[in-house]
Order: structure tokens, then C-alpha cells, then sequence
């Protein structure tokens, strides 16, 4: 069956989202404020739920129509045929969420979604009782602009969670917003890598995957596996043919930091992510980072300075980061960072300059870049 499939992602990701998915093999994309809209079948839903690294959940789009009034609301829902996708079991958990729409009560619109995806269950399997004790079909009512989305979330857990970061530093980053840094830079393994402030790994364990080709969704399971009309052997097949294209490249990834509690917990999840023997943890402090390697990138998380008393530490820190990369002269560096003036303490103008979000923290993405130059093929 067709679907039409929303991949939701973080602000300020949409576009990164958007290449992956077209790397995947889809096209006619729609890309908006934190989704793209493309079609797919239970096969492309396996698909994007084990490849995609910078998504946050692929959703089935069920319907999309205006409400400005409860009634309305009831009548787009009761529209949908919903006994098509779930069961006469299916245990029918609905979240929502409303902004700048004229029924802003989200827990009212929550229970006149429920409402109505009974009614229309009771048309499909002539009963008046649902025991809901089934698989799980999490669905979520969308208001935005007075405009409905109703959707199905198919992974289940965020597609962040991968399964190998069971503990994590004070900050955690989001893998997928740690993929989309790497994705950003366009680093290949044949370059040397290094993040100067590692935290528990995830940097550098995504960075791995990605030169690895290891698809992230690989060792864990998603919602959707549950659910009667996803033949099992579709995903058995999927998760085959990722195994299959994991590469034979060889390659070593510095992932440092001057905490030395944190590299154990790196670790331990860059061993349970299966990628430890491509990656060297060390104790160090970013300032003493040198390299006589050529044309290699540097990726970074550093703090921001965002609690009382640490921000003269880390304007201090910033300013050793530019002596560093004085001393880099090929070097590509990435930084990420909530403090607006790090452009004037690192002292010198990014190549490029992205806006993104890490958690709900407003960030930029500072981007020097030093790409190695293009070897000629004998053909030319």
C-alpha cells in the first residue's frame, strides 16, 4: 500500500533530511519547517526508519484538513478510514500539539482525535468496544495555523536513539544533530578527523558509522515491526542488505577531551555502536591539539559558556581554538556553539555560518573550510 510519509526532523536540518532521503533513491520531495513529505510503501517506511541519520521519526500522513472549531476537528478524523491501518486491537495512544491555531487546547483536541478514530473504527469492525490491547499505533493531531495534520508515528523511540549511548556527558547532543555536523563538513575517511572535546562520543561514534557505512537504525527495533500488516520478512531483508554495505574502509578518528570521566563512557558507547577499533579516545586538552597531517577536519561541540561564572573561561578557550588553527593552515574546522561572538574571539570570519538548534538551544554552526585539492583521473 502507498503511503504518503513525513520525516520529521530538528530545525535548521530539513534540507540534510531532505539529500539523505534522495540518496535513498525518492524524489518528488517536499521539503518544509521540520518535515519532508515524499510517498512510500511499507518497504520505504523499513527503508528510511534504518537509513535515515539526521531524521527524527518518519510519520504516515493520514489526513490534513483546516479546524477552526471542534466540530470540524471531529469530522476531518471521523473522515479517515483508519480500520485500514489499524487493527481491531490497535492500543491508540494520540498526542498532539497547536500553534497559532484557533483550538489551542491540545488535551481537547487529543480527546476529540480519540473521539473519532473510535467512530470510525466502530464503521470498520461493526463493534462498539476496542479492547486495545494490541500493537501500539501512536497517532498525533498537528495544528499549525488552523491547519490539521493527522499522522502515525512509525519509529516508535526517536531515531536518535540508536542503542548505543546508554550513558551520556552533561550536555548530550542528539546523534542525529551530531550526523548532521558530520554530513555538513563532507568528510571522507580518507581525512584525518578529530573532535577536541568528545564528551561521551557521539561526534565521533556518527562520524565512525558514516565512514563505516553503518546504518543507524540497524541494531534496534521500531514501533511499527509490530504491526500486522508489516510483513516481517521486509525488514529481515532491509537489515541483510545494510550489513551487506558496511565498507572495508580503515580509518582512525582522534576523539579527545580534558574530562577524564567522560572518555570511559565514550567508550563504552563507541564499543557497543561496534566502531571502537576506529576510533582513539584520549585525554587532552583542546589546546594541545597539533597534527602534522594535511587537509584533515576538525568537528566540535564545545561549551558554550551558557552557566554563571564559565564565560570568561570560554571566551579564553575560544581564542586558543583560533592560535590552533593558525597552525592548521590546511585543516578544515566546524564548530558549533550558542555564543554569538565566537567569529571575533576565535578571530577570523567563518566560511559558512548555519543556523541550527541543539535541543532548544539556538546554535551556529561555524564552518572553516580547507578542502583537499581534487586528484585528476588519468582519463582527463
Amino acid at each position: 500500500m502507498n503511503y504518503n510519509l513525513i520525516a520529521t526532523s530538528t530545525f535548521g536540518l530539513e534540507s540534510i533530511v531532505a539529500k539523505e532521503l534522495k540518496q535513498l533513491g525518492y524524489e518528488d520531495l517536499v521539503v518544509d519547517n521540520g518535515k519532508v513529505t515524499f510517498s512510500g510503501d511499507e518497504y520505504d517506511i523499513a527503508i528510511c526508519n534504518t537509513w535515515l541519520r539526521t531524521a527524527d521519526r518518519v510519520f504516515i500522513k493520514m489526513a490534513e484538513f483546516k479546524a477552526t472549531t471542534f466540530e470540524e476537528l471531529f469530522q476531518g478524523t471521523l473522515a479517515v478510514n483508519w480500520g485500514e491501518l489499524i487493527p481491531e486491537n490497535g492500543k491508540m495512544h494520540v498526542v498532539g500539539k497547536s500553534v497559532k491555531s484557533t483550538l489551542f487546547s491540545v488535551p481537547d483536541c487529543q480527546s476529540i482525535v480519540k473521539k473519532g478514530v473510535v467512530e470510525s473504527m466502530k464503521k470498520t469492525y461493526k463493534t462498539d468496544w476496542f479492547e486495545e490491547d494490541g500493537p501500539v499505533y501512536k497517532i498525533e493531531i498537528s495544528l499549525l495555523k488552523d491547519i490539521a495534520v493527522l499522522s502515525v508515528d512509525t519509529s516508535g523511540a526517536g531515531l536518535h536513539k540508536r542503542g548505543y549511548r546508554e550513558y551520556a556527558g552533561e550536555a548530550p547532543m542528539k546523534e542525529t544533530l551530531a550526523a548532521a555536523l558530520v554530513l555538513l563538513s563532507n568528510w571522507e575517511p580518507s581525512r584525518s578527523f578529530a573532535d577536541l572535546f568528545c564528551g561521551s562520543g557521539t561526534i565521533a561514534i556518527e562520524a565512525a558509522l558514516i565512514g563505516k557505512n553503518i546504518a543507524p537504525g540497524l541494531n534496534r527495533s521500531f514501533v511499527c515491526e509490530q504491526w500486522p500488516n508489516m510483513d516481517k520478512s521486509i525488514w529481515e531483508e532491509i537489515r541483510s542488505y545494510a550489513r551487506s554495505k558496511i565498507n572495508s574502509e580503515e580509518f582512525r578518528i582522534l576523539a579527545s577531551d580534558i574530562d577524564g570521566r567522560v572518555l570511559g563512557t565514550a567508550r563504552a558507547n563507541a564499543d557497543k555502536a561496534g566502531v571502537s577499533e576506529y576510533i582513539s579516545f584520549q585525554r587532552q586538552a583542546a589546546q594541545d591539539f597539533t597534527s602534522r597531517k594535511k587537509y584533515g577536519c576538525i568537528i566540535s561541540n564545545p561549551p558554550y559558556g551558557e552557566r554563571i561564572g564559565e564565560i570568561k573561561q570560554v571566551e579564553e578557550l575560544y581564542k586558543s581554538l583560533g592560535n590552533i588553527y593558525n597552525n592548521l593552515e590546511t585543516w578544515s574546522l566546524f564548530i558549533i556553539t550558542s555564543h554569538t561572538d565566537f567569529q571575533k574571539l576565535f578571530g577570523k570570519k567563518a566560511d559558512k555560518n548555519r543556523k541550527l538548534y541543539n535541543g532548544r538551544l539556538l546554535c551556529y554552526y561555524y564552518q572553516y573550510i580547507n578542502n583537499p585539492p581534487k586528484i585528476k583521473s588519468k582519463q582527463e
